[in-house]
Parts: structure tokens; C-alpha cells; sequence
């Protein structure tokens, strides 16, 4: 698990001041929580939000008793990209979350490696699991697709022991296809030279 120093803000601070000092205005929330501002040390956060994103419990220490969170929002710099503030979430002790979790990709498919296709059409799955049992990110095995119809759907991927499917379950996380050529349209006839205007009625009927 990750843990963060925090430090409890005071109230009269600005978000300015607290950004001056090179930490970043936050706040800690959640049903049993009553809203904390807080402050942490800028690189310190930019670190925790690289490893664990929204999918990853977080312990603030140092504002009283220890809480295990998550990152619920984070606020970037349009231009620079720093972060200019973070939500973090703690979830009521003894509760299931309902967390959308990300896949990784793991191994390698002999079907992609045949010179087929490998289409990975889901990216993350939606879960529900207890906080200590929160994964950061799922494995799916791809070295199973061996050819063309095979495919890894929702049900397939394995969960931690208290968690629960909520995508569906036979949603296709990842399937092969073959290749499709595309077949290179027949140049358009060229168009007929019109016909010429038919010759004058020889003889034209005189008035």
C-alpha cells in the first residue's frame, strides 16, 4: 500500500500560499468523513498519482488517525501539467467499492504473431471489492489466442477473492480476427464520346 504525508491545512491559508510553499492544496472526504483541507508536498502527490491513478489505495498519514483513500479527482495546469488539486475519497471501513479497474496485457498472442489480428476492445472492467483487496490494474493473458475466433471476454479475468463482477460478463476484452484486404475499386469506365448531332435532313423541306 502507498503512503502519503499530509499535513492538516488551515483554513485562512490561500491555495496560492500553499502552492508557494511547493505542496498543493487538497481535501480528504468520505461518508464517515467530515471534509479535511489538506497539503502535500507537490512532488511527492505527482509521484503517488503516477503510481497508483484512481485504481489504488492511498494512506494519508500525519493528519490524525491514518486513512486509506483514493484519488477521487485531480486538478491539472492546462499549460504545464502540475497539479494544482487532488480529492481523496475515504471509503467507509468494512464497505465493498465500485471501482473501475484497468487490464494489462500480458504475454504474447500466437494468433497476432501468425500475422492475424488482435483486437483488445476493453481497457479496464468495473468491480466491486473490498478496499484492501483493491488491484491496481488486472493481468489478461493473451498468449491463450492461438487463432482466428479466438477471444477473452469479461468472465475470464480473474478477481481478487472479494471482488464481484459488475461489467458484463461476457463483454470481449480481447478477440482475434483475420486480416482483410481491401480490395482496390475498378477504375470508372471513361465515358462514351457523345454521339454527333445528326446530319440535317438532306432535302430540308423548303418553305
Amino acid at each position: 500500500m502507498l503512503n502519503l504525508a499530509v499535513t492538516v491545512r488551515d483554513g485562512k491559508q490561500s491555495a496560492m500560499a500553499v502552492r508557494e510553499a511547493g505542496a498543493v492544496p487538497a481535501v480528504v472526504y468520505g461518508p464517515k468523513e467530515t471534509a479535511l483541507p489538506i497539503a502535500v508536498d507537490a512532488r511527492a502527490l505527482a509521484d503517488a498519482w503516477r503510481e497508483a491513478g484512481q485504481s489504488a489505495i492511498v494512506r494519508l498519514t500525519g493528519a490524525g488517525e491514518d486513512k486509506d483513500t483514493l484519488f477521487r479527482e485531480v486538478q491539472f495546469h492546462p499549460v504545464s501539467g502540475v497539479i494544482l488539486h487532488a480529492d481523496f475519497y475515504a471509503p467507509e471501513k468494512g464497505k465493498k467499492l465500485e471501482v473501475s479497474v484497468p487490464l494489462s496485457f500480458e504475454g504474447v498472442s500466437p494468433a497476432e504473431k501468425a500475422g492475424h489480428v488482435l483486437v483488445k476492445a476493453l481497457h479496464e472492467i468495473e468491480i466491486e471489492v473490498a478496499p484492501a483487496e483493491l488491484p491496481h490494474e488486472l493481468p489478461v493473458d493473451i498468449s491463450q489466442l492461438i487463432e482466428v475466433g479466438d477471444r477473452i471476454i469479461a468472465a475470464q479475468i480473474a478477481l481478487p477473492p472479494s471482488a464481484t463482477l459488475i461489467t458484463d460478463p461476457e463483454e470481449i476484452v480481447a478477440s482475434v480476427t483475420d486480416v482483410v484486404e481491401e480490395k482496390e475499386e475498378a477504375p470508372a469506365p471513361a465515358p462514351e464520346a457523345a454521339a454527333p448531332p445528326a446530319a440535317a435532313e438532306a432535302g430540308e423541306q423548303k418553305k
